[in-house]
């Protein structure tokens, strides 16, 4: 048995050190199984053919609605690489038209989400080709790129058009800047993000718009067209904002009845910004003790001994937090359970992260409609 084991071994050892070349190897492997699609897809559309014609090659019958009249050549890019010279059979009348490869397609579909979801991870459209070329065998110009990914204009149009369900519990606002080529240059965009948790638990990125600015105008119009498409705020309890002054005047014409939430961790950067470094971390850890109160009584007992405690070394940071207690401490009002979410607007804030991780091998966005896109 150890005699018949050992020879075994040896076998398969040698029929591996037949193989000179690993990647020879895989290439045969590859090319054998394109030449094996290659006859599928031939065969495939010659019996369409016969089934169209109601006929074989060289077979006269009754039956017959036409004939032959040879081949023209296509290629066809694939996720296993290039078919090329695939002959697609012809009729004289015209009349036949392959349903195994779609009109004018160049490419099959799974290569252009390939190519979609590089450009979702943040390669350039330059990058996609250079990574392409090796494993499809075959070249893809920058432009064929940027035309594939403008097949995503259509999924941003019926994102941003779509119904809203009024089902949300807590609603969080904020934006991102992002830099985009122009015509003078490369100029910094904001995009307005809103972001909902349901009465379940469940997160939700709602909606987006690009913005030239934060201003009262521009968020009432984003605000406005969620109002519009469904989002009434009907089961709104809070909605957890950054403290921009424009988001906070457009939230009283378009949802005057919901509590608004000044998100903590916006704010303890402000006070932070107002700290001399020594004394900064004392200064903070003290203040973070306001939040984690029980209630809101004793959030504002808590703030009281904070304040009278740092007035006269951090007069600034006091008045910080001091101007905006009573939008600071909303959140107290919700189940206890819920406190951590929506005192903050951490939740969007980490989707912004993922956006930024993601965006960060490119200098910039081509275009507004590719920031559309890639959001």
């Amino acid at each position: 048995m150890v005699q018949v084991k050992d020879l075994t071994e040896l076998s398969l050892r040698d029929l591996w050190e037949e193989v000179k070349d690993e990647d020879d190897w895989w290439g045969e492997v590859k090319q054998q199984t394109l030449r094996g699609v290659k006859r599928l897809l031939e065969g495939a559309m010659e019996g369409e053919l016969m089934e169209e014609l109601h006929a074989g090659r060289y077979r006269r019958t009754e039956t017959r609605r036409g004939y032959r009249n040879g081949y023209r050549e296509r290629s066809l890019l694939t996720e296993l690489g290039m078919l090329e010279h695939l002959r697609v059979p012809r009729d004289r009348e015209g009349r036949y038209q392959t349903e195994v490869l779609p009109r004018y397609q160049r490419r099959q579909e799974g290569v252009n989400r390939m190519v979609r979801q590089m450009f979702l991870t943040g390669v350039s459209t330059r990058k996609v080709t250079e990574v392409l070329e090796p494993l499809l065998g075959a070249s893809m110009s920058a432009q064929t790129v940027s035309r594939i990914t403008r097949s995503l204009d259509a999924e941003v149009r019926r994102y941003q058009s779509r119904p809203l369900e009024d089902k949300y519990l807590y609603l969080l606002l904020d934006g991102i800047v992002l830099k985009v080529k122009a015509a003078t240059g490369v100029v910094k965009r904001l995009v307005l993000c809103a972001y909902g948790i349901t009465p379940t638990g469940r997160r939700e990125m709602i909606s987006f718009r690009q913005a030239n600015s934060e201003s009262e105008s521009q968020w009432e119009a984003f605000l406005r067209d969620l109002y519009d498409r469904g989002l009434e705020g009907g089961p709104l309890a809070l909605v957890s904002t950054d403290g921009c002054s424009g988001l906070h005047q457009a939230l009283a014409t378009v949802y005057p009845y919901v509590p608004r939430q000044r998100c903590w961790a916006h704010k303890m950067r402000n006070v932070a910004a107002k700290l001399p470094r020594k004394i900064q971390a004392a200064c903070l850890a003290e203040a973070k003790t306001i939040y984690q109160a029980r209630t809101r009584r004793e959030a504002i007992i808590r703030f009281r001994q904070w304040a009278a405690g740092w007035r006269q070394a951090a007069a600034n940071a006091v008045k910080c937090i001091e101007d905006d207690l009573e939008e600071l401490l909303p959140f107290l009002d919700c189940p206890q359970q819920h406190w951590k979410k929506v005192r903050t607007t951490n939740a969007i804030e980490r989707s912004f992260r993922e956006v930024r991780r993601r965006t960060r091998p490119m200098s910039c966005f081509q275009n507004p409609a590719s920031v559309d896109r890639f959001i």
